[in-house]
């Protein structure tokens, strides 16, 4: 049997989804669509260059218009698809997806959001399509490994998890590269993380709570904070069944600091501010200011890990699991290790919904899938996940 799929945004992360749909999805249509026709134009030439197969056609496709979403989902009797843009959209596409009766994943990434798409989960199940939340690396990915993890012990206790995108050759004086949206970055650096500490789901303050990891050469010395919005609705699922459930984001040493200046002098807030007679959005100033200098090179060669440690028992006994993934740039592809993570994540996710995998409705994403079935799929990709009984 073949798909349908549509992705609504055509940039870096969505152009690898679409490349997995392709090839593991049985697409009989990949509709590229996106704001910008020309960046259409270029993701259905190179999705279809890498597949030696003229399935991907670009669509202009404003995502903001939610009934020229549902026309163009109805139009092309999209089976599911996979909204690929800043996660201030992703409630709108929920809408369209259940008046369109098409399944749905998205990129996630703020825990608000996803609150508020899980109230329509109803109107889901009455429309007969599921939709999964929080694809991606991290949240994502990371979820599924942690519920991995968790099935190799009979009891699991206390979850923590660690992740990052970062460039091979860091550089000053950032040493850091971004991959995707400056909007979902600062997102991410704002607010408070949802975490279960003894057993109840609480809010921790995001950059905080430093620690330092170790990796093998050439990696080296990784430190770690907090970061909002990395494991949102599971905080929730697993509160009283797990005693701790935490994330936190990697990078090379130094980094923190640098972020803490950037937030005590206000560049993340989102309130207006009066400069000169002129009214400014901090937050705004800083995207302007710092995107030029970490946006990273279309074929920047980087790096993707996820470490996730679980506390608890097994046959009666305390054990402890570490769950490993190395994602790099593949010069097979050219996408790096951040589209692969994000994207491919997400195209699993939304192949399964497109099968009848997945129940109908709203579905936080550690009920969508097991880890199990996952790291299956993830093999097929070539994804190397490491499981160390500690």
């Amino acid at each position: 049997m073949s798909y349908r799929y549509a992705v609504i945004g055509s940039g870096r992360q969505g152009t690898a989804a679409a490349f997995d749909l392709g090839k593991f999805g049985s697409a009989e249509l990949l509709l590229m669509a996106d704001s910008d026709r020309s960046q259409a134009e270029q993701s259905s030439a190179r999705i279809n260059a890498l597949l030696d197969a003229e399935i991907a056609q670009p669509l202009s496709l404003d995502a903001s218009d939610t009934e020229a979403v549902i026309a163009a989902l109805k139009t092309h009797e999209i089976d599911a698809f996979i909204g690929a843009t800043p996660y201030q959209l992703n409630l709108s596409l929920t809408r369209a997806a259940i008046e369109a009766s098409s399944g749905m994943t998205d990129l996630g990434g703020n825990g608000d959001v996803v609150q508020k798409q899980l109230l329509l989960s109803s109107e889901a199940e009455k429309a007969k399509i599921a939709i999964v939340p929080d694809c991606g690396l991290g949240p994502g990915m990371t979820t599924t490994l942690a519920l991995y993890a968790m099935e190799q012990l009979d009891e699991p206790e206390d979850v923590y998890i660690w992740d990052c995108g970062l460039p091979q050759d860091p550089q000053p004086p950032w040493n850091y590269k971004l991959t995707f949206s400056i909007g979902g970055l600062t997102n991410e650096y704002f607010g408070d993380c949802l975490f279960i500490r003894g057993g109840k789901t609480v809010r921790i303050p995001a950059l905080d709570e430093l620690e330092i990891l170790d990796f093998p050469e050439p990696i080296g010395k990784l430190e770690a904070f907090t970061t909002s919005g990395g494991v949102t609705t599971a905080a929730q699922t697993f509160a009283g069944k797990l005693r701790t459930l935490q994330n936190k984001t990697m990078r090379y040493p130094g980094h923190l600091a640098q972020l803490k200046v950037i937030q005590e002098l206000g560049f993340l807030e989102e309130e207006p501010i009066d400069v000169a007679g002129e009214t400014f959005i901090p937050r705004e100033i800083l995207h302007t200011l710092w995107e030029p200098q970490i946006r990273a090179e279309v074929d920047m060669r980087d790096l993707a890990i996820i470490r996730i440690l679980a506390k608890g028992k097994k046959d009666g006994k305390d054990a402890d699991v570490q769950i490993d993934l190395f994602l790099y740039y593949d010069e097979t592809t050219g996408f790096t290790a951040m589209e692969q993570g994000t994207g491919w994540h997400a195209a699993i996710l939304t192949i399964a919904i497109a099968s009848g995998l997945v129940p109908h409705g709203v579905i936080p994403l550690e009920k969508a899938m097991s880890g199990s079935d996952f790291v299956g799929e993830a093999a097929k990709r070539g994804f190397n996940v490491i499981k160390l009984d500690l």
